[in-house]
C-alpha cells in the first residue's frame, strides 16, 4: 500500500515504523524518518498542497499525525478529491480545537467532565477566579500543543495565564480541578464503532516529581498496571461511545482516532481533555506493542469498515518512552546544536520528533528533540531499556525527566 503520513514530529515516527513493509512517504517530516520513509516538503497547513502531494505519490491512504491540519480542513479536501483519509474532518475535529464545543458535547451525552467557565474579557478574570479554586485549571480554549494549560493554586499565575490567553486572542476557559490519576485512551472510532488500543499514562510537567511547567509530554508507559480489570471497557462505555453516538446525531460523524485524557476519580472516569489525533508519546510506547498490522486497521477506518476487522492483537509487556528536551524547553527551547549517538538511526531504540541534518549531522530543530523507546517483560525492564537508549544519546544543554513510570513501579497509584 502507497501511505502518506502527514507530520514531523515522534507521533508520526511511530507510525511510520508500524507500518513498515508498504511504500511510506512523510511531509513535511524529520531528519530521523528518512529509513523509514520517502520524506518530501509540503506545507501541511494547506489542503491544496497536501492534495497535490497525495496526487503526485498516488497515495491509497493518508494519515494525518496533527492537530492543527485537521482543525484546518485537510482531512476534508483529500476526501472530496477521493483519498481514503485517517483523520477526522473539521468539524468533528472540533473536540480538541475547540474545549467549549467539547464541553457542549459532553453534556448533551451525559458525559462526565469538570464544571467549566468560558470568558473572552481581562475584566471578567477575577469573577470567574473567585468561583474557581483552591486549585485553578486555567486553559487557552483553542490549540496550544499541550502548553496552553496551567494549574495551580497561586492566584496570580492563573490570573496571569488567562489574561495572556485573552491578549493572545482566544478565549479561556476556567474548570474544577479533577481528583484521581490520570489515563490517556486512544480509540479508533468509525462513526458509533469504537475499538480501544491499550491505556496509557503521559507525565505533563518538564521535571521530575510532576514539577515545572505543562510541556506537550516527557514520556508515558504502557500498560497501566494499577489499572484494574474492565477500566478500559468502562471508559469506552461512559465516555467514548456516548460521544461518538452524539457526534452522529449532530450530522458530524468522527471518523478518525480519538484521544480521550481521563482523570479517575470518586466517581469513576471524568474527561480532562479530547485529542482528535494519537497522542505525543503515548503513541510510541503503545504502537512498540501492537502486533496487528496497524496501516490494515487505519485503512478500515478511512473506508468505513472498522466494524468487520478482526480483534487487536497486542505483544504481552510493557513499553516506555522517555522524551530528550532541549535546553529552555517548554518556553524557549534552543535549536541547532549537534545530536550525536549510535542509536540515532534505530528507530527499535529511538525515534525522532524535533530534528534537522546537516551534511550528515543531525541537530535540534524543535524543544522535544527525540524519544528514547523501551520494551521489557515488565515495567520496570521496560522503563530500563528506555532509560538504556537515552544514555547513548549526547546533546549540549538537554534534559529529560529521569521518574517516568517511577509511581507506578513502586506501587504508589491506585483507584
Amino acid at each position: 500500500m502507497r501511505i502518506l503520513v502527514i507530520g514531523s514530529g515522534g507521533r508520526e515516527h511511530a507510525l511510520l515504523k508500524a507500518m513498515k513493509g508498504h511504500e511510506l512517504f512523510v511531509a513535511p517530516g524529520n531528519a530521523g524518518m528518512s529509513t523509514l520513509a520517502t520524506v518530501r516538503a509540503v506545507n501541511e497547513m494547506s489542503p491544496e498542497a497536501v492534495v497535490a502531494l497525495a496526487r503526485e505519490v498516488e497515495a491509497e491512504l493518508v494519515v494525518i499525525g496533527p492537530e492543527i491540519p485537521l482543525v484546518a480542513g485537510v482531512s476534508d479536501a483529500l476526501r472530496e478529491a477521493g483519498f481514503a483519509v485517517f483523520g477526522p474532518s473539521r468539524a468533528a475535529a472540533q473536540l480538541e480545537g475547540s474545549k467549549a464545543f467539547a464541553k457542549d458535547v459532553m453534556a448533551s451525552a451525559g458525559v462526565l467532565t469538570a464544571a467549566a467557565t468560558q470568558i473572552t474579557a481581562a475584566a471578567e478574570i477575577d469573577a470567574v477566579l473567585d468561583e474557581y479554586g483552591p486549585r485553578y485549571v486555567v486553559k487557552d480554549d483553542g490549540l496550544a500543543g499541550g502548553k496552553g494549560v496551567v494549574v495551580t493554586e497561586n492566584r496570580e499565575a492563573a490570573r496571569a495565564h488567562a489574561a495572556a490567553v485573552i491578549e493572545a486572542g482566544n478565549p479561556v476557559l476556567f474548570e474544577s480541578y479533577l481528583e484521581g490519576p490520570e489515563v490517556s485512551l486512544f480509540c479508533l472510532v468509525d462513526g458509533t464503532t469504537v475499538v480501544p488500543l491499550l491505556p496509557a499514562q503521559d507525565h505533563k510537567r518538564a521535571h521530575d516529581g510532576d514539577q515545572g511547567p505543562n510541556t506537550g509530554g516527557m514520556g508515558a508507559y504502557t500498560p497501566l498496571p494499577w489499572l484494574p480489570e474492565g477500566a478500559v471497557e468502562r471508559i469506552v462505555a461512559d465516555v467514548v461511545e456516548p460521544v461518538a453516538r452524539e457526534m452522529v446525531s449532530r450530522g458530524i460523524p468522527y471518523q478518525g482516532l480519538l484521544y480521550a485524557g481521563i482523570a479517575w476519580g470518586p466517581e469513576g472516569p471524568a474527561v480532562v481533555e479530547f485529542n482528535a489525533r494519537f497522542g505525543d508519546p503515548e503513541t510510541q510506547a503503545v504502537l512498540a506493542l501492537l502486533e496487528s498490522p496497524l496501516a490494515d486497521v487505519l485503512r478500515a477506518v478511512a473506508t468505513g469498515t472498522l466494524a468487520d476487522q478482526p480483534a487487536l492483537l497486542w505483544r504481552k509487556g510493557y513499553a516506555a518512552t522517555v522524551v530528550l528536551a532541549s535546553e529552555g524547553y517548554p518556553e524557549a527551547p534552543r535549536t541547532g546544536d549537534v545530536l550525536t549517538g549510535d542509536n540515532l538511526d534505530d528507530p527499535e531504540a529511538v525515534l525522532h520528533a524535533g530534528t534537522a541534518s546537516r551534511e550528515g549531522t543531525y541537530l535540534s530543530a524543535g524543544g522535544r528533540v527525540l524519544n528514547a523507546l523501551g520494551v521489557g517483560g515488565t515495567l520496570k525492564e521496560a522503563v530500563d531499556a528506555a532509560y538504556s537508549e537515552i544514555e547513548r544519546v549526547q546533546l549540549q544543554g538537554s534534559f529529560y525527566r529521569r521518574d517516568i513510570a517511577r509511581a507506578a513501579i513502586e506501587g504508589a497509584i491506585s483507584l
